[in-house]
């Protein structure tokens, strides 16, 4: 002869547990998402106000009077290794993409949208950091930046 006893029903605490780690999930998966998104759909707009980073929780308007125009140019990062970013400080950095601040080889601070390390506009401020964008065309973003932003 068997004999079944049943546990005694636990409280509202394992659903609350469980509701909280599926709310957890959920965000961590949307943050992914958008990172993802993110890293396909950044913009970088030249005004005569500045530069504009348009994309992610990174992204910000740097004022013409902190760009350093006259010393940006065209980079490859695979060419340069001292402005390679070797340390993340805070942000992104997933395979194929890094965005955030970050500190480079040579020691500066900077603030990098990266998806392409050999097409690379590098941006000196006069705000104590740089900024190092992926560009289809370096050349161009530079040339643009340099007539657009007049101080």
């Amino acid at each position: 002869m068997r004999h079944v006893f049943t546990i005694v029903p636990a409280g509202t605490g394992p659903l609350w547990f469980a509701a909280g780690l599926a709310a957890f999930l959920t965000g961590l998966m949307l943050l992914f998402g958008w990172i993802a998104w993110s890293s396909r759909h950044a913009t970088f707009e030249i005004s005569p106000g500045g530069l504009r980073l348009v994309g992610d929780m990174w992204g910000r308007r740097i004022p013409a009077a902190a760009l350093e125009v006259e010393l940006a140019r065209p980079v490859d990062l695979e060419r340069e290794a001292p402005l390679r970013p070797v340390s993340r400080r805070m942000g992104t950095g997933i395979p194929g993409f890094a965005a955030g601040w970050f500190r480079l080889a040579n020691g500066e601070k900077a603030l990098i949208y990266l998806t392409d390390r050999h097409r690379v506009a590098y941006v000196p401020t006069r705000e104590g950091y740089v900024v190092l964008l992926s560009v289809a065309e370096p050349d161009r973003f530079v040339r643009v930046l340099r007539e657009t932003v007049r101080r």
